[in-house]
């Protein structure tokens, strides 16, 4: 009796087998494969039942169906064997499904990149282009109302407008160049890098040490772009929220491989507690997706009080 109850939960659970195997041809390319297991699973529940049967049929029918059960499960053997042969074809169709979805995802990432960037300089140029002449002709017309004789508190006023209109200037180039930064777009990603520190060091808040192989490189795509924006961002993130007092970046060419490098001694932060919290950690995972679109590889180690570490290697430079 206890055999025949473990039959009929056997069958049971063939049967939820078979439906859980159909629904699954809606699922790939290949059903057959789906359909041949469900098959074979279906047969399977049919030969238990023909076992259940069998304490309650003559010799005679019971051996023609023991036949029967023998050649069932011949049956049943090609269809598992043919099946999970099709299961390989199967799993390569979603292999590359999936190699299709990361080469997308690369190429709208380079895209936005790209359409980035030349927004930038477009906003950079009109505002190089658009806004600082204007400015420059305010400033030669206030030039030479100060030259002129007039009362002394009005040529204060000039001379304070001037001030003004200078500063004005200065802050117009400091964000056209931000936007959209000439040196990085005529003298390469070192002349770029080095550039952004020396700026960084002139405030006195932070000491920046750049070490590089490279001289005047050039490198293709948007690995130039991206390397530096990634540049910028952690030593932004450094300033905000590192308090850290010296910063180490180098950046090196071995062979094919571009490798960067960059530690700070500030105070470290629990990456990934960062990223559940969903803080700063968002501009982090922006660079490890920006990385990604260029194969790349990024790392970064850090603890609470012990500084930041980023290590990141991009292949196919040249």
């Amino acid at each position: 009796m206890l055999m025949q109850y473990a039959l009929i939960i056997s069958v049971l659970l063939q049967i939820v087998a078979v439906i859980f195997v159909v629904s699954l041809t809606k699922s790939t390319k290949y059903n057959s494969s789906w359909i041949l297991l469900a098959i074979g699973l279906f047969i399977m529940a049919l030969r238990r039942v023909f076992e259940l049967l069998l304490p309650y049929l003559d010799s005679s029918t019971a051996e023609y169906i023991q036949m029967i059960n023998g050649w069932l499960a011949v049956l049943i053997s090609i269809l598992m064997v043919t099946g999970v042969f099709f299961i390989k074809k199967v799993l390569r169709y979603l292999s590359r499904i999936q190699e299709i979805r990361a080469e997308n995802e690369k190429r709208i990432m380079n895209a936005v990149i790209h359409t980035e960037e030349n927004e930038r300089k477009r906003l950079a140029k009109d505002l190089h282009d658009g806004l600082g002449p204007l400015l420059s002709t305010v400033k030669m017309s206030l030039s030479a109302l100060s030259m002129e004789n007039s009362s002394a508190n009005k040529k204060d006023l000039l001379e304070n407008t001037l001030l003004t209109v200078n500063e004005s200037i200065r802050s117009l180039k400091e964000i056209s160049n931000n936007l959209s930064p000439h040196i990085l777009e005529n003298f390469g990603l070192n002349s770029a890098i080095q550039s952004f520190c020396s700026k960084i060091n002139q405030t006195g808040k932070i000491s920046i040490h750049f070490r590089t192989n490279l001289s005047e490189q050039r490198f293709k795509g948007n690995i130039e772009v991206i390397l530096y924006r990634c540049v910028c961002e952690l030593i932004n993130n450094t300033l905000q929220h590192g308090e850290a007092k010296t910063i180490l970046i180098s950046l090196d060419q071995e062979g094919n491989i571009l490798k960067f490098l960059y530690q700070d001694d500030g105070n470290g932060f629990d990456f990934q507690q960062v990223l559940l919290e969903n803080k700063t950690g968002m501009g982090l995972h922006n660079l490890r997706t920006r990385i990604g679109s260029l194969n790349g590889i990024f790392k970064l180690e850090s603890l609470p009080q012990e500084g930041v570490i980023v290590s990141i290697e991009i292949p196919d430079v040249k």
